[in-house]
């Protein structure tokens, strides 16, 4: 990459840093992104699709194959803690703590690489995604028409990885990120004075039953090869010391790296709360909310990205996959694609993701920015 391109997008990212948009607020990126398209000469572009997302399309000769590029921009509700960063973000609890503005720019950075490049045929297509921090941005965009208004055959797109060397690329042979669900268990019993236990159904004892109890979820329901994760997070119960509470709540996420592995944890958090509820004599009610689905790569676009990463930088196919979660994973229900990690450098001194001293690492905007360009070209002339 030119000298001139790798600081100009230094200084995209360090603006988009200090101007964070959280999820479902990225107006002002997305009007950011739109200007710097525009500069390249990009004409072809839709805004305000799925909220504050905005998808260019880019072609090039005759090639009637195309093939998705995806960035996301959103923020999160966090206040940062980098007092030294000339760049810091000027908008009170909220900042670019995973990376985001990185992936916005790196995006951008392929689009002047794909224009400046006469070699390839075709169309690309650059989606930048709002609202991946929860916000339902992947499903919205589909629902207003990510797949039908602009059409293509595969998509790919990349998370900053902290803790890998700054610019080598993991490819992962399937599962990338786990899928997600939030539960809550909510125990009634009937309330009254501690020290008359016999006159009371007590939820709270339940409740610590069924801590312990849902670990056995993952245990002894999941194969031990297949990895899992089921945490109570949020216990809620209890008004005075000297009185047996009526309610106690308890609230909690669960992860998988198969999708039918949600059945076995839905299922078994519903028996153990039914069956817990059973044996002290209280009530149960149960409710379980998918989030983001698994993340996986499918064989074909897997090697794609793999001949891409090495054709720019290191690459590496041993990492194993993380039980974060990644709302690209609903892209890859309806289509074809890959999604690599790229890395951020060592994780210490606040680097880890979602730290309020996070700060991306512009050294890897070449790296990103190129293989996104590459794993594009490659998508057009290959099978």
């Amino acid at each position: 990459m030119r000298t001139d391109l790798a600081t100009t997008l230094t200084a995209w990212r360090r603006h988009l840093h200090a101007n964070p948009g959280l999820t479902l607020h990225e107006g002002e990126t997305a009007a950011f992104v739109v200007a710097r398209l525009r500069e390249m000469g990009v004409t072809d572009i839709a805004e305000n699709v799925g909220g504050h997302g905005v998808v260019a399309t880019i072609s090039r000769g005759g090639g009637n194959r195309a093939v998705g590029l995806r960035g996301d921009m959103d923020a999160l509700p966090i206040q940062e803690q980098t007092d030294d960063l000339p760049w810091k973000s000027t908008v009170p609890g909220v900042m670019h703590a995973c990376g985001h503005d990185g992936h916005t720019t790196a995006l951008l950075g392929a689009a002047k690489l794909l224009l400046d490049d006469p070699s390839w045929t075709g169309t690309v297509r650059l989606v930048f995604q709002p609202a991946e921090e929860g916000g339902g941005g992947a499903r919205a965009m589909i629902a207003d028409g990510l797949f039908t208004r602009f059409p293509m055959e595969r998509i790919f797109g990349w998370h900053n990885w902290p803790g890998l060397p700054v610019g080598t690329i993991a490819v992962h042979d399937r599962a990338v990120m786990a899928a997600g669900a939030r539960f809550e268990i909510v125990f009634d019993g009937h309330a009254g004075h501690a020290a008359l236990p016999h006159l009371t159904r007590d939820p709270m004892v339940a409740a610590g039953h069924a801590i312990v109890a849902v670990q056995s979820i993952v245990a002894r329901n999941l194969d031990p090869l297949n990895g899992g994760v089921v945490s109570v997070t949020v216990v809620e119960g209890g008004e005075a010391q000297n009185q047996i509470t009526a309610r106690v709540t308890l609230k909690g996420t669960a992860r998988w790296l198969r999708d039918e592995d949600q059945a076995v944890i839905e299922s078994g958090l519903r028996r153990i709360a039914e069956g817990i509820a059973a044996t002290f004599d209280v009530k149960a009610a149960f409710s379980f909310r998918a989030g983001v689905g698994v993340t996986a790569n499918t064989p074909a676009e897997r090697d794609l990205a793999a001949a891409a990463a090495a054709a720019v930088s290191e690459c590496r196919r041993d990492l194993p996959p993380a039980m974060t979660g990644e709302d690209f994973g609903w892209f890859l229900k309806e289509l074809p694609g890959a999604f690599v990690w790229i890395g951020n450098g060592p994780a210490e001194d606040g680097r880890e993701l979602h730290n309020p001293r996070y700060d991306f690492n512009d050294a890897v905007l070449p790296v990103a920015s190129g293989f996104l360009a590459e794993v594009a070209k490659r998508a057009l002339a290959g099978p």
